[in-house]
């Protein structure tokens, strides 16, 4: 059952934006190993020429178009960005007007004013991978009691992922892995008529664990090789990267998504077993397949969604509103979407997450008409 203390609010819509520049990896030659697709699914992953600000915009005219929605109505708008860079690390490292811009609360701002949204509550949060989960937590925890929203009212969840601009392409272990992307959902009570829910938000919970030592930190590299678009290459004189054990959060990664389901089904008193599917975080097909056995350790018997990376790779905090766009008529009844993410730079943490949905009787309608 869900907690009585939650608004019953609900996800009505998901809208996604791709890049249209797909990067290959070919382009990668020797230095990526090879087996590196067969380990990750990924084939090719999005490179956006566009700031985060710009693709969230687009993502959230794209949910205009399909949905129809009226944005008059919107109450609050949660910008979430993994690739802005932690204002430490951005002091440390860059110039203080280029540090100054990495604030995701100044960027939450400027998507609200390009969208006219002069008088709505904004935030804007990384949390890394763990973005969506966190974000959905803050609305259900947090907004709703206080916004009080109204039955035709809504709040916007918008994600925007540019890990292009901070990626070290000459590192084997991570040049390949993550792509951009940036995600809109329309979040709404469950007694919406002009945007019904078809997912009601059941729990939403992501929280800091402490880990054996640091799996993620920055450093900048002199040197560096990047993408241009058309297949190119072109050389940086430095550029602020991450770094990332890439091992080690893959051997960890699984045994704290299924460690958040855990705690999602004590939190509401649910079962495994009620669960009928998983949209785990998509970090690539290995760590969502090592996910899917700690999960039957727990005892789900349901469905378990892989292979959504082949054409985005690693989407981060946009991995799970991607998956759930994708599967959005197939998935009926419980639904569970853990995320693992690195900690904060340097320090030895992980970030878990969960997000438990049910799909709601209209759902099930259209579920069951489109099947």
């Amino acid at each position: 059952m869900a907690d009585q203390r939650q608004q019953p609010l609900g996800i009505a819509a998901i809208s996604v934006h791709q890049p249209g520049w797909e990067l290959e990896n070919d382009w990668f030659g020797e230095a990526m190993p090879r087996k590196f697709s067969r380990h990750t699914g990924i084939e090719a992953r999005g490179i956006s020429l566009e700031d985060e600000v710009t693709m969230g915009v687009q993502a959230v005219r794209k949910l205009q178009r399909e949905t129809g929605c009226d944005l008059g109505s919107c109450r609050g708008l949660l910008f979430i960005s993994p690739s802005f860079i932690p204002p430490l690390v951005a002091r440390r490292h860059l110039e203080p007007q280029v540090a100054a811009a990495e604030q995701p609360g100044e960027a939450a701002r400027q998507v609200a004013r390009r969208l006219g949204l002069t008088h709505t509550r904004t935030v804007g949060i990384n949390w890394f991978c763990c973005g969506y989960s966190r974000g959905l937590e803050l609305v259900q925890q947090r907004w709703a009691p206080r916004l009080g929203l109204a039955r035709e009212e809504s709040v916007l969840v918008v994600v925007a992922t540019r890990i292009s601009r901070i990626t070290d392409y000459g590192c084997s272990q991570t040049g390949g892995l993550f792509g951009d992307m940036a995600s809109a959902t329309l979040v709404t009570p469950l007694a919406s008529h002009r945007h019904p829910a078809h997912f009601e938000l059941v729990h939403a919970r992501a929280e800091r664990q402490p880990a054996e030592r640091a799996f993620f930190d920055f450093q900048v590299r002199t040197d560096v090789t990047v993408p241009i678009p058309g297949g190119g290459r072109q050389a940086t004189d430095h550029r602020l990267v991450y770094s990332l054990d890439g091992m080690g959060i893959a051997e960890t990664a699984p045994r704290a998504m299924a460690a958040a389901v855990a705690n999602a089904l004590r939190a509401t008193g649910l079962a495994a077993g009620d669960l009928r599917f998983a949209v785990p975080h998509q970090a690539g097909a290995g760590i969502v397949r090592f996910t899917g056995m700690q999960l039957d350790g727990l005892g789900f018997r349901g469905e378990l969604v892989n292979g959504l990376t082949t054409r985005t790779g690693n989407v981060s905090a946009c991995s799970v509103p991607h998956a759930l766009r994708h599967e959005w008529h197939r998935l009926t009844g419980l639904v569970a979407c853990p995320t693992a993410a690195v900690g904060a730079p340097g320090r030895p943490e992980v970030l878990q997450g969960c997000v438990l949905l049910r799909s709601t009787p209209i759902h099930d309608r259209q579920a069951s008409v489109a099947a």
